[in-house]
């Protein structure tokens, strides 16, 4: 467990699996989604599919939970993209829109990442995300991140193409002190 005042990241346990699910898949068009890769299609589905499925599981290296004041509001996540060459990607996902706008997300992204270096031989992190997310750039861009990708138009969203954006960071880059 990682905590900065109020807001803690930790492992999954059980109790957090309904709130999970009725964050991230009991609506079929949650307002999350809007801001989250809104390229790919939502599927919303019951609790029990949700548990089949094993989108979350207790105890999970790479899937933990973002809570604030004991209440869940999203998760921050990995996924090896090259594990031999230790290419790691990251995710965060604020799915509560109470906790928007509030450095939520910043600050859950600055302990993850400290969380990554600490207890992995990574050269580097990152996260891929779309021009229309422009509060997920302005969050790397706090965090010391460069943006070392740009590809143009290739998400496609609402009649309008967007590029992707790749975000990265390299341990030598890294100062979770000076990244406010």
């Amino acid at each position: 467990m990682h905590i900065d005042n109020e807001l803690i990241i930790r492992p999954i346990k059980e109790n957090d699996l309904i709130r999970l699910w009725e964050l991230t898949c009991k609506e079929k068009e949650p307002e999350w989604k809007k801001w989250d890769a809104p390229y790919f299609e939502h599927e919303s589905m019951t609790y029990e599919a949700y548990i089949d499925k094993k989108f979350h599981f207790p105890d999970s290296e790479n899937v933990w939970v973002i809570e604030v004041n004991k209440r869940v509001i999203g998760t921050v996540s990995y996924y090896w993209e090259h594990k031999p060459s230790q290419w790691l990607e990251m995710g965060i996902g604020i799915y509560d829109p109470d906790f928007w706008n509030g450095g939520y997300g910043t600050r859950a992204l600055r302990i993850w990442i400290d969380h990554l270096f600490q207890s992995m031989p990574l050269v580097r992190v990152g996260y891929t995300t779309w021009s229309g997310n422009v509060r997920m750039i302005k969050v790397g861009e706090k965090l010391g991140m460069t943006m070392e990708a740009r590809l143009r138009k290739c998400r496609y969203y609402n009649g309008t193409y967007y590029d992707s954006i790749r975000m990265g960071l390299l341990r030598e880059e890294w100062s979770p002190v000076h990244a406010k």
